[in-house]
């Protein structure tokens, strides 16, 4: 067993340790969903064609997977076909099929098996989209919302390196009365709107708090808006973009071409 221990590993420790704890069985599921997984194949992937490997068990099929490529060497003894996608796209590809996930069998300390129900929820949750809507604010004030949102914020807004320049959270009032919360997005990267907004719905969803709502827009610097969010907002700065490799993506790794199973 690999004595490395994971983010994955650590979720799952918590999870462990406190197993009626919703917030921390949902941290533990978006640590799946935004983490990058192996998952091992039948054969070698043929351009953006995946047949994962599927053992059929007592409680039903499942496919296995691995936070790292040394866990699935482990697994396997030896050289074996895989593919590298974010644990997101692996539960959107086994949605409705009945398949369950292996997560790490045998080779880590988050070694578990998740049934098929569990990943037709994960994908459902992350397959849901904000609604859009329109309001005209009237004021804002500083923000008020419990720690567990700006923690899950501060985690989406890390790894949205590039897609913007920073964030601004804060309490807002709308004319007629309405009441609530109010995260802009700053100098946000063209076409990247959609992902932003999904990401912020996901940190909400994630971080456990029932009937929480979060309104999101899209703001640049030095719009009066911005500068008016900036004087009661809580700020935060988004990392500069990676150095991205410009050889041709992974299947699975662009959103808008998700691999195909056979």
């Amino acid at each position: 067993m690999s004595d490395v221990v994971t983010l994955l590993d650590a979720a799952y420790a918590a999870v462990s340790a406190d197993p009626e704890n919703e917030a921390l069985r949902l941290r533990f599921f978006e640590r799946l969903a935004d983490g990058e997984m192996v998952i091992l194949l039948e054969r070698e992937a043929e351009g953006e064609k995946l047949e994962p490997k599927v053992f059929d068990l007592e409680d039903g099929p499942v496919v296995l997977v691995f936070d790292r490529e040394e866990r699935l060497a482990n697994f396997t003894g030896g050289i074996a076909p895989y593919a590298a996608l974010p644990g997101r796209v692996i539960a959107g590809l086994l949605k409705g099929q009945g398949i369950g996930m292996g997560v790490n069998l045998g080779v880590a300390p988050s070694s578990m098996m998740l049934p098929p129900e569990a990943m037709d929820w994960l994908a459902e949750t992350l397959d849901e989209s904000p609604e859009e809507v329109e309001a005209k604010p009237v004021e804002f004030t500083a923000p008020a919302v419990p720690e567990a949102v700006i923690t899950a914020l501060d985690a989406k807004l890390a790894r949205a390196g590039g897609l913007a320049a920073a964030a601004l959270l804060a309490g807002v009032v709308y004319e007629g009365g309405r009441r609530g919360h109010l995260l802009a997005l700053i100098d946000a990267a063209n076409g990247a709107e959609g992902a932003l907004a999904r990401a912020m719905n996901e940190a909400l969803v994630f971080s456990g708090i029932e009937a929480g709502e979060l309104d999101v827009v899209f703001l640049r610097t030095g719009d009066p808006a911005t500068e008016a969010l900036a004087r009661v907002a809580l700020r935060f700065d988004l990392p500069e973009p990676d150095v991205q490799d410009l050889a041709p993506a992974a299947p699975g790794m662009d959103p808008s071409r998700p691999p195909k199973l056979r």
